[in-house]
């Protein structure tokens, strides 16, 4: 094993003799578990910023952290462009024609030279092709674009769901939810809201929250519709008229109305959901590296995409359970105006949040800028460890010793970083690691991925020729199909007598309902083998057709409908007319006998088990889900076997170490009496030759002279005998040392070995018995669709997937 693959360990270069001007031969490892206390790279362009951060996320990706990239510059899709073979057919489509012009090369010269370069760039730091095929294998990368085709799209304006749970129930952080997705929003209409001055920011935070605080969904269209009729009469004391009259919360309607209207705006209604657990892990629990390129996009924009999946990240975050490992990466690569240190734009707030938050969830928060005076310091407070490369001006140096000067051992410590860092060249980065001793010096490694520069659209697109073409949101499959609305006027529809009629409110323009046989039924699961005992609801919806058998509950899916959002009667909208089965007498009623009969053989409770570690998934958690759990649990368990291994081996090092000490320090020591009797002998032979040859005959003293320096001679062979035995036991103990080192590090390693296998899964279904089947309501149930600006209908609701 290379000295630095090291478990939990990233390893970001060698440290930097200063003096010397030069890399040491000594590996900068940096511990996984401090970057839960988050990070901060600053350094001017051209100091080697991007690089080092492509390296701490190329480690964590090969230590199975998975990682949510933020890119405003373009740079940082390179990550996809690591190549184990190395070859020159890799790079060539990255080579810029006109630069191999300029320097006198084809296109396919240039390629070979570069990979050469790459080659031995790579090879000087001893990272070969298998390591980057590592990284190339522990995650799935992939490239997403909110608002463009280019790479992935992202459903961002469709994205105005409901919080989870957990942070529903804390007041504070549903306030600064809606307060941020709000200011979001206002911002991407160039609408500077204040939240207590803004009656614009105040009626829209109004509509979230009561919303929220139901656990109702949202999208832009309904919010468009209760912007016009809002779910309430007062604001604060004052009536909703008197605060906000109807036909100035029109202009605000038109203006939401327009966006969601304007054709560049329909990229940012399609794409995959805006989710945060999806972007960290697959559905199958393999780690996600997820880049979201924002460049093309206005700074509006930006900030109000920022500020949305910031929230989704934050939302995510609070759902999981606590950990001193590291359970996920974000990084920023500029936050240039989302952290400045006046201003508070939406996405500030939520960065505060998850600074102050995200070290008890594992999540680790790294942040880059080359304009450290406009970052708040006061915020970085909570940020562990500083990456400080070349700064631009003396203000810069100024501002960033500013920021560290509460964990600065005085004036002293001061100016010894100011030292520091007035003398640092390209690729050096200081250190300043709270979980350290002292800073430290560092020149950083050549990244694994090719660092092409910035992406262009052409090349976006070059690398996700494979992405998955347009999505629609959930709640489609084999029984759920468009409504077809009816030309012109519309007969009113009856309602068979004795039916209970239901329908799921929504709001908004152009609304289509279609009706359901529907269920909700009360089932009870119970196993003492997986620890399971609980009652659920669950609303079970099926089409009627024609012929013998019109309704078939094998058709039917399940809807993730809370029957308190139901209103009884018929919807307002385009409402499609009951099929003729419906309208036969005891329809209804027979059809829930089928349910009663069918449901114990066809739904049930999907749960995984693992035997190493002995595990079981809980209900509702998905297959990716719980690997993605197992592995945080392997992760933990391998991060504190470690510990305890090092701890365990730490009095044998201080023993041995102590030896080495005393026996250098006897070396020394010989070595001095050694030199100093070596200089006493060779003053007694002259001496003694002195006496001999300048005397006209040898006469006793200078016979006795003599004699004292062979004697002198043989206590300086004795001297040199000391200092070889002095040299012998200090070798000795080295020999010890490098034999409990590697001790160690086959220990450690047979602990990567047990968390380095992928986990074994098992699928349970659980069943239900027929008398833990009850109905608590049936009949008809109307669901709404809408029309979105493609001309498709989407629903307006979701179905769970099918079992």
């Amino acid at each position: 094993m290379s000295d630095f693959e090291k478990m939990g360990s990233f390893y970001l270069g060698r440290e930097y003799d200063a003096q010397k001007g030069e890399t040491t031969d000594v590996p900068l490892l940096f511990d996984a578990r401090d970057l839960t206390t988050h990070g901060v790279i600053i350094g001017m362009t051209g100091s080697g910023k991007t690089g080092l951060a492509v390296s701490i996320i190329e480690e964590a990706i090969l230590d199975g952290v998975p990682a949510i990239v933020i890119d405003p510059k373009g740079d940082m899709p390179n990550l996809l462009l690591a190549f184990p073979e190395l070859a020159p057919a890799d790079f060539e489509p990255w080579i810029d024609p006109a630069q191999a012009e300029r320097e006198g090369l084809s296109p396919g010269e240039m390629a070979a030279a570069t990979a050469e370069r790459w080659k031995q760039g790579l090879a000087g730091w001893g990272i070969d092709g298998d390591r980057i095929k590592a990284f190339k294998d522990a995650a799935e990368v992939r490239l997403f674009t909110p608002g463009s085709t280019a790479g992935r799209p992202v459903r961002a304006l469709q994205s105005f769901d409901a919080p989870p749970k957990a942070l529903r129930d804390d007041a504070d952080l549903l306030r600064d939810r809606v307060q941020t997705t709000v200011s979001g929003l206002l911002t991407l209409l160039g609408i500077d809201g204040d939240p207590l001055t803004s009656r614009e920011h105040i009626l829209l935070s109004s509509i979230l929250d009561e919303r929220w605080r139901e656990g109702r969904d949202l999208d832009l269209p309904g919010i468009i519709g209760l912007i016009s009729s809002p779910p309430f009469d007062m604001v604060g004391v004052l009536p909703l008229e008197t605060f906000y009259p109807s036909r100035d919360r029109m202009e605000l309607a038109m203006q939401l109305n327009h966006l969601l209207a304007a054709p560049g705006f329909s990229a940012w209604l399609e794409g995959e959901p805006l989710d945060a657990g999806g972007f960290l892990f697959s559905p199958e629990g393999k780690p996600r590296l997820s880049i979201f390129t924002i460049s093309h996009l206005s700074e509006r924009e930006r900030m109000f995409f920022v500020s949305l999946l910031l929230n989704q990240v934050l939302g995510w975050m609070r759902t999981q359970p606590g950990t001193s490992s590291l359970r996920a990466l974000l990084y920023m690569d500029e936050i240039f105006g989302y952290f400045p240190p006046v201003k508070e734009p939406p996405a500030k707030k939520v960065l505060l949040t998850l600074l102050k938050q995200a070290r008890a969830y594992g999540l680790g928060v790294l942040l880059a800028t080359q304009n450290p005076v406009d970052l708040d310091y006061k915020g970085l407070a909570n940020t562990g460890a500083w990456f400080i490369g070349r700064l631009q001006t003396e203000q810069d140096r100024e501002k960033v010793l500013d920021g560290l000067q509460g964990a600065l051992p005085g004036a002293s410590g001061r100016s010894e970083i100011d030292r520091l860092l007035s003398g640092i060249r390209k690729r050096v980065f200081l250190l300043h690691n709270v979980h350290d001793d002292a800073p430290v010096l560092f020149g950083t490694r050549f990244a694994m991925s090719y660092l092409a520069g910035p992406f262009t659209r052409d090349q976006i697109r070059s690398v996700t020729s494979n992405r998955p073409e347009r999505q629609v949101p959930e709640g489609t499959g084999k029984a759920v199909r468009p409504p077809v609305r009816a030309q012109g006027e519309q007969d009113a529809v009856l309602i068979p007598d004795g039916v209970y009629s239901v329908y799921l409110p929504a709001e908004g323009e152009g609304l289509a309902y279609r009706p359901y046989a529907g269920v909700f039924a009360k089932v009870h699961y119970s196993s003492a083998r997986y620890r399971v005992d609980e009652t659920g609801e669950s609303a079970w919806l099926a089409e009627a057709g024609e012929g013998p058998v019109p309704l078939d509950w094998d058709d039917s899916f399940e809807a993730d409908i809370d029957p308190a959002l139901l209103s009884e009667g018929l919807p307002e909208g385009d409402l499609e007319p009951l099929p003729g089965a419906m309208m036969e007498k005891d329809a209804f009623e027979n059809w829930s006998g089928m349910f009663l009969k069918w449901a114990p053989r066809n739904t049930g409770i999907k749960l995984f088990s693992c035997s190493e570690p002995k595990e079981v998934g809980t209900p509702g958690e998905t297959r990716g889900e719980f690997v993605a759990r197992l592995e945080m649990m392997r992760r933990e368990k391998r991060d504190e076997d470690v510990e305890k291994l090092r701890k365990k081996y730490a009095s044998r090092f201080n023993t041995l170490q102590n030896r080495l000490l005393r026996a250098e320090q006897a070396i020394e020591r010989e070595s001095e009496q050694a030199s100093q009797r070596k200089m006493d002998t060779v003053v007694s032979f002259g001496s003694a030759l002195a006496s001999a040859f300048l005397g006209r005959k040898i006469n006793v003293t200078a016979a006795s002279r003599v004699g004292t320096a062979i004697s002198k001679a043989g206590r300086l062979k004795k001297e040199k005998e000391d200092v070889a035995r002095a040299e012998e036991r200090a070798g000795s103990v080295r020999e010890e040392i490098e034999k409990l080192e590697s001790r160690l590090a086959d220990e450690i390693e047979e602990i990567k070995a047990k968390t380095s296998e992928p986990v074994s899964v098992e699928e349970v279904m659980l069943r239900p018995k027929r008398s833990d089947v009850s109905i608590v309501l049936s009949g008809l149930v109307w669901l709404p669709w809408r029309k979105n600006p493609q001309g498709g209908l989407e629903p307006l609701w979701r179905s769970r997937q099918r079992i």
